[in-house]
């Protein structure tokens, strides 16, 4: 498609095609389709048809654009804030209605989800920004231009002089793209060296032939689901390895399959996540912990008796995680009932990360709020920043009291650390992007060690990206250690940028 710069130089200004002499930006607003009701008569109406007099949004609007249009402008633009923005388009393109006594708006994110909104005074939302900020959310504005739209009423002040761009971070792109081209070859040998220290306690204590050496099956259980290969086309990289001396023996592709559905292998797995992030811990002292979920292949089936129907869904495993914000590598790992509510599981994950790094900060959602997780991480020499509920209050007192304090009379400091628990989300979007967001297994126990697995896989590349920029030497082992013993305190070797 040609720019408008290019059409300009063949057609005069009066003589530009009537699609090329609007620029993109200036967006009619008031014509944009919109489907509400009217609170009395619930009768649905058509465009938005906005008053044209003037002190009204619609005129205030219209002497923007003009005003933007403008080669001389004499007055500061101001450039439409986010939450205004998504505000205009709740209110041109989704429903919103009168209940009772409050306003019924749609979420944007969530599909049937609503929240009851009141716009008087003292504002109410049932959202989580609302929740956290307490200051007019987009919910609160949509419905206050449906008011002053469809009812008379008052509208908030809103300038869309110029729409905002969001922000942006500075990422290292060359050596990104290094530890990217060399992340195949890195990969085996930092595994290798991983999985050098597993000690099998069974090894020729019985009968039979002699068992495949731990260290061998906790590196072909990694490898296969880093290379998101079938068993069958996964054999050349079995090959491969053994070729170049990471395996002790030749393995059978349908082999690994067997190792990856025993059970011995999970605390093994559980042990390399931690040894995997040791190089990381003089960088990591900044910690936040949530939860998601990994699809399989298996549906679980029920009958639902008030509707007289068989239902099913896909089964999936959820595994919580603790991971550090600013390399993300994951410190801590526990995978439970899919069903397990995340607040117990907390202590676990703080006690897992202690005894390798030092916590300084420990940042969650509201779903792990509770007096035991609030002390738990105070006691292990951190501060707590955990997301309050609507109806949280200090009445518990002790250190649950001194965060929840913290949170009313110094927010904006509160919430600048508490949205450093945004990071763990970027770990699951990476492991899913590079493994894969579902397991291929069938059995309870190989789907748990496949997204064990995953993020071993996860830390060998945050540690590939961070030797490259950091200059760290990945050290896994000292002397005389074993998976089995508590993390040593593995020195940390500097090296000129590769």
């Amino acid at each position: 498609m040609r720019s408008a710069g290019r059409w300009r130089h063949r057609f005069p200004a009066e003589k530009m095609p009537k699609n090329r002499r609007k620029p993109a930006t200036d967006i009619d607003l008031c014509s944009i389709p919109v489907y509400t009701e009217n609170v009395e008569n619930q009768v649905p109406l058509g465009l938005f048809e906005q008053p044209q007099g003037p002190g009204t949004l619609a005129c205030e609007h219209q002497t923007a654009l003009r005003h933007s249009n403008a080669h001389a402008v004499t007055e500061k633009v101001t450039a439409v804030n986010l939450c205004e923005l998504k505000a205009l388009e709740l209110a041109a393109r989704s429903r919103i209605t009168w209940d009772k006594n409050a306003w019924v708006v749609p979420s944007q994110t969530e599909s049937g989800k609503k929240y009851r909104v009141t716009i008087g005074q003292l504002p109410t939302c049932e959202c989580d920004d609302w929740t956290l900020h307490r200051e007019p959310c987009k919910h609160i504005l949509a419905a206050r231009l449906v008011c002053e739209r469809d009812h008379n009423g008052n509208p908030p002040p809103i300038v869309v002089d110029a729409v905002p761009r969001r922000p942006t971070y500075k990422q290292n792109w060359p050596v990104y793209s290094r530890a990217q081209q060399q992340e195949k070859d890195r990969i085996q040998v930092l595994l290798a060296d991983l999985c050098s220290g597993a000690v099998d306690p069974a090894l020729n204590k019985h009968a039979g032939q002699p068992r495949v050496p731990f260290s061998d099956r906790l590196f072909s259980v990694c490898l296969k689901v880093w290379s998101t290969l079938s068993s069958r086309r996964f054999n050349c990289d079995l090959e491969e390895a053994h070729r170049r001396g990471h395996l002790s023996r030749p393995l059978h592709p349908n082999k690994v399959n067997c190792f990856m559905a025993d059970e011995e292998l999970a605390p093994y797995l559980r042990a390399m996540i931690v040894r995997s992030a040791l190089p990381l811990r003089a960088v990591e002292t900044e910690f936040a912990v949530d939860s998601s979920g990994f699809s399989t292949s298996r549906f679980i089936r029920w009958f639902d008796c008030k509707h007289g129907v068989e239902r099913r869904e896909h089964d999936w495993v959820k595994v919580h995680l603790a991971c550090g914000v600013k390399t993300q590598v994951v410190t801590a790992a526990a995978i439970y009932n899919k069903d397990a509510a995340d607040s117990p599981i907390l202590p676990e994950l703080l006690h897992a990360t202690k005894e390798a790094f030092t916590v300084k900060e420990m940042s969650a959602d509201k779903g792990y709020l509770s007096v035991e997780n609030v002390e738990a991480i105070f006691g292990a020499g951190g501060i707590p920043f955990i997301a309050p509920k609507v109806n949280t209050t200090g009445a518990a007192g002790g250190l649950f009291e001194k965060m929840f304090h913290y949170y009313q009379y110094r927010r904006e400091e509160f919430l600048t650390h508490y949205h450093k628990r945004s990071l763990v989300e970027s770990v699951f979007s990476a492991v899913k992007r590079k493994t894969g967001d579902s397991v291929r297994s069938k059995t309870p126990v190989a789907m748990k060690n496949e997204v064990l697995a995953k993020l071993i896989c996860h830390n060998l590349f945050c540690v590939t990206l961070s030797q490259l920029e950091l200059g760290i030497e990945p050290v896994f082992w000292e002397k005389d250690a074993a998976l089995d013993d508590s993390p040593s305190i593995l020195p940390l070797k500097r090296t000129g940028r590769a």
